[in-house]
């Protein structure tokens, strides 16, 4: 093939360093947000924290501009010749050619102070709890080791999870003479500890344990351990009609009897404190002002953030040297990442605008009056990419009257109504759980007959799709939910 020399002329989409850098702060949520600010810090001298302003944050409280809607974001505390950073970032001029030194800091809008609950520490643990009440036991050393293993194979709900033919062929080899009847005799000291019903193997037998440590003048102790005894299968289907030939009770007998066993735990486990709780630190908040909803940043979580001065003013002009060097370009990395911190804080807002604007009868009335609403109606009106959006909406959190939730939370699907009108996915499900839980508890209703109720008032949805939605709500079927009265 001979050789040439060719001219083309084509387009090629190039991503900057400093896209891709914004682009990844986006999608970060705050706790990584801070692990990333936490890494710029400590590997960039020209970066560090605005101390004062953290102390004193109503001294130099950000303006907040309002929309048309009566809807608020705020501005960066960044001066008015400072709030659009340019492109193309000079590096061979000093920090103050371009920026006032009076203190570049960005972060956004000061709420009033709050008082965070600082989680409590986790108790003791399951396992540390029945290890405390073995060695409190008196008992022989056989039998401290025979406990030891039965412990440590009771899981996390409180449940013996293997066999005690199987902690007789772990011990034989380390102890001698043991029996399979020593197992049971320790195990059933174990099922004696507390909380109640620790030890057991089946649901079964938590029950009956829950139910024999109560007093034996208890009402309807006698009909109750019946049940969980003899017509536990029956009892899981509430097949109640049943129940009251096979146990021979009458409905009052059996409605007590079923009162009782619901005060049971059955994963007694679960009673004892586990980790520490991880809570939310909500991206924006949302509240409602003069009767206007406003939005406004977290100031939790984006700490703010300056050029250190001192070291800014070390660059000096036309010096090409190595410690020169460095400066000017933790310099451009500095002003880079202030301005993706800057865009994403922007960005945030936007779509936090977007969805109030979008979602107002929510907040005034709740998940019924939630609207439809997905990624690219956000991204029309902010006229941004449904992909940036997305990155957006991904574990970002809002605080509302109504709880925190999830930016994703807002976006649902659509089924069209009588009129020609659409309702969102999330307002028929809470409309589900209120005929659910207004419902005759004899005579509850099934999926055709709430799909016939919804459609009454408007709402064309097929029975599979109630019981895609009553599935979605962990709600069982009626004949589960059927119980007496």
């Amino acid at each position: 093939m001979k050789q040439s020399i060719q001219l083309r002329l084509g387009q090629q989409l190039t991503m900057t360093p400093q896209l891709q850098q914004a682009i990844r702060l986006l999608q970060l949520s705050t706790l990584e947000l801070h692990t990333e600010i936490q890494q710029a810090l400590d590997s960039n001298l020209m970066l560090e924290t605005d101390e004062k302003a953290e102390q004193n944050p109503e001294a130099e409280s950000p303006p907040e501009r309002t929309n048309g809607n009566g809807e608020a974001s705020v501005e960066s505390d960044l001066a008015p010749e400072q709030s659009s950073i340019p492109e193309e970032l000079p590096v061979d001029s000093a920090w103050e050619d371009v920026y006032d030194t009076g203190g570049i800091s960005y972060s956004a809008a000061e709420s009033e102070e709050r008082e965070f609950e600082l989680p409590a520490e986790a108790g003791t643990n399951l396992h540390d709890r029945l290890q405390w009440q073995l060695q409190m036991t008196p008992l022989s050393a056989n039998d401290l080791a025979i406990g030891t293993v039965l412990i440590d194979s009771i899981n996390e709900d409180g449940y013996l999870t293997c066999s005690t033919e199987d902690v007789l062929a772990a011990l034989q080899n380390d102890l001698d003479e043991i029996e399979l009847d020593e197992v049971e005799a320790v195990l059933h000291r174990l099922q004696n500890f507390d909380p109640p019903g620790i030890g057991c193997r089946h649901l079964g037998e938590c029950l009956q344990l829950q139910l024999k440590q109560m007093e034996p003048d208890t009402p309807y102790l006698r009909e109750a351990l019946l049940l969980v005894t003899e017509h536990l299968d029956l009892l899981g289907g509430r097949d109640q009609s049943m129940l009251l030939r096979r146990a021979r009770l009458n409905e009052e007998q059996l409605r007590n009897a079923l009162a009782l066993v619901r005060t049971l735990n059955p994963r007694p486990g679960s009673a004892m404190p586990g980790p520490a709780p991880e809570y939310i630190i909500p991206d924006v908040f949302v509240r409602k002002k003069n009767g206007a909803w406003r939005i406004e940043l977290n100031p939790e979580s984006t700490p703010r953030l300056r050029i250190n001065r001192q070291y800014a003013g070390m660059i000096r002009r036309a010096d090409n040297s190595a410690d020169n060097t460095t400066l000017k370009s933790h310099l451009q990395e500095a002003r880079w990442f202030l301005k993706s911190l800057q865009s994403r804080n922007e960005t945030l807002l936007k779509v936090a605008s977007c969805i109030v604007e979008r979602q107002q009868q929510f907040l005034e009335y709740g998940e019924e009056a939630m609207k439809p609403m997905v990624l690219r109606d956000v991204a029309e009106a902010i006229d941004m990419h449904e992909s940036t959006v997305s990155r957006v909406t991904t574990r970002k959190y809002m605080h509302t009257p109504r709880g925190i939730f999830e930016f994703k939370y807002f976006f649902s699907s659509h089924v069209s109504t009588a009129n020609g009108g659409e309702c969102s996915a999330t307002a028929i499900r809470a409309l589900m759980k209120k005929l659910v839980a207004a419902e005759n508890p004899a005579k509850p209703l099934s999926d055709n007959k709430i799909a016939h109720i919804l459609s009454d008032q408007g709402i064309q949805v097929a029975r599979r799709t109630v019981a895609k939605y009553r599935e979605a709500l962990s709600i069982p079927p009626s004949n589960e939910r059927k119980r007496l009265v």
